[in-house]
């Protein structure tokens, strides 16, 4: 067994260790921010680092890859992570969307040119995307509180928690040419921050950017853990991502 297999083992055990020992009713899932005092000056940093590196070199992105090729390579990393969502959905019990998502990453893999194009999308199958964050709330654990982490941004503590096996599962990390590999990891970070440029204008506009980033945040995660149908008016949700 490798190194990443007992990464896996020691965060699945880490992850049920808390869960036992939470004493987090269920009706308070939407976490809290008591390490604001911390997460505000490390939004600063976050902020800080975006402005004079990914955020300019999105824009650039945007200004010189034309519209269709800025298309594809989003298509490429969203069918990346499909496996991912497979495995999730089935983990949450929904076996009809896992074996969608199997689906689609088949198609879109072959038919869709290593997935540059979305063929399932355009053959109508629908895309359910999940995280282990996803999955681990539907399995009863809880948000934790709020925390915002530099090059990464907004999270709870059970998402954070989980980053790493999201990380393991991910297919460019098993990728074994590694100057290929962070080349890939470099575009996927640059594509993920033009699709969140139309966020900007939204939170230089708001009087304070870091409660609408924390609050936009976490409404946003509570819609996609309840699949788009949150036990509560979801005000502040707001779709960010931009479409070509």
């Amino acid at each position: 067994m490798g190194a990443s297999h007992y990464s896996f083992v020691a965060l699945i055990t880490l992850i049920f260790s808390l869960t036992a020992c939470s004493s987090i009713p269920p009706e308070q899932r939407v976490a809290p921010d008591p390490w604001e005092s911390l997460n505000r000056p490390l939004y600063g940093v976050h902020t800080t680092i975006d402005n004079v590196t990914t955020k300019p070199l999105a824009k650039g992105y945007r200004k010189i890859m034309p519209g269709p090729a800025r298309k594809g390579v989003s298509n490429f990393f969203r069918n990346l992570i499909t496996p991912r969502s497979m495995v999730n959905n089935f983990l949450q019990g929904k076996p009809q969307r896992g074996f969608s998502e199997f689906g689609r990453f088949l198609f879109n893999s072959t038919l869709g040119i290593g997935g540059l194009i979305d063929i399932a999308s355009i053959g109508g199958m629908e895309e359910y995307r999940e995280d282990f964050g996803q999955t681990a709330a539907v399995w009863g654990i809880p948000d934790g509180p709020y925390v915002v982490i530099p090059f990464l941004g907004p999270h709870t503590l059970r998402d954070a928690i989980l980053l790493p096996v999201d990380i393991i599962v991910d297919p460019l990390y098993q990728y074994e040419n590694s100057s290929v590999r962070d080349k890939l990891y470099v575009l996927r970070l640059i594509d993920l921050r033009y699709r969140l440029l139309t966020a900007d204008q939204f939170l230089n506009d708001s009087k304070d950017p870091y409660v609408t980033m924390r609050e936009s945040y976490l409404q946003n995660r509570e819609y996609e853990i309840y699949d788009g149908d949150p036990p509560f008016e979801d005000d502040f949700f707001d779709e960010f991502l931009e479409e070509d």
